[in-house]
């Protein structure tokens, strides 16, 4: 898993994709003394059970989650001064990520940073900054407008 990977599912979550489990550990055959429409039924209940956890996932995800709100909890939690609206640093010391100039290296190539920015540069961390942001945004994050500009 790539820093991106990680800073997304510390904001984020992680993705659940399972379907709900039905009861019945399997669908019962006609030997149970069930006929085939009973079957079919049975089937198709578990279908529809599948898909009503898939449309709630979906729905879930459609939702944007707040950063500001889960960032600021994380810097509360850490209780220490953090600046994450303006320090990528920051930003991944509060979700307790590596904060390295080698993971900041890897982040800015998951970003595709093409600048010219000598690595560990202000000017190539504010890049990362807004960049993950704009990422955030894009991937259903609702982040403050003055850290969109």
């Amino acid at each position: 898993m790539g820093i991106l990977s990680s800073i997304k599912e510390k904001i984020f979550g992680k993705a659940t994709a399972e379907p709900v489990k039905t009861t019945a550990k399997t669908v019962p055959t006609k030997a149970e003394g069930m006929t085939a429409a009973d079957i079919e039924k049975a089937k198709g209940k578990e279908i529809l059970a599948t898909e009503t956890a898939k449309a709630t996932a979906a729905k879930a995800a459609a939702q944007p989650v707040d950063v500001e709100a889960i960032m600021e909890a994380a810097v509360k939690a850490k209780g220490i001064k953090l600046n994450w609206r303006v320090s990528i640093v920051d930003l991944m010391r509060a979700l307790d990520l590596d904060s390295s100039l080698a993971a900041r290296k890897e982040l800015a190539k998951e970003l595709k940073y093409n600048g010219t920015d000598p690595d560990g540069s202000a000017e190539k961390n504010m890049w990362l900054h807004k960049e993950l942001m704009k990422t955030l945004a894009e991937n259903g994050g609702k982040i403050p407008k003055e850290l969109m500009s």
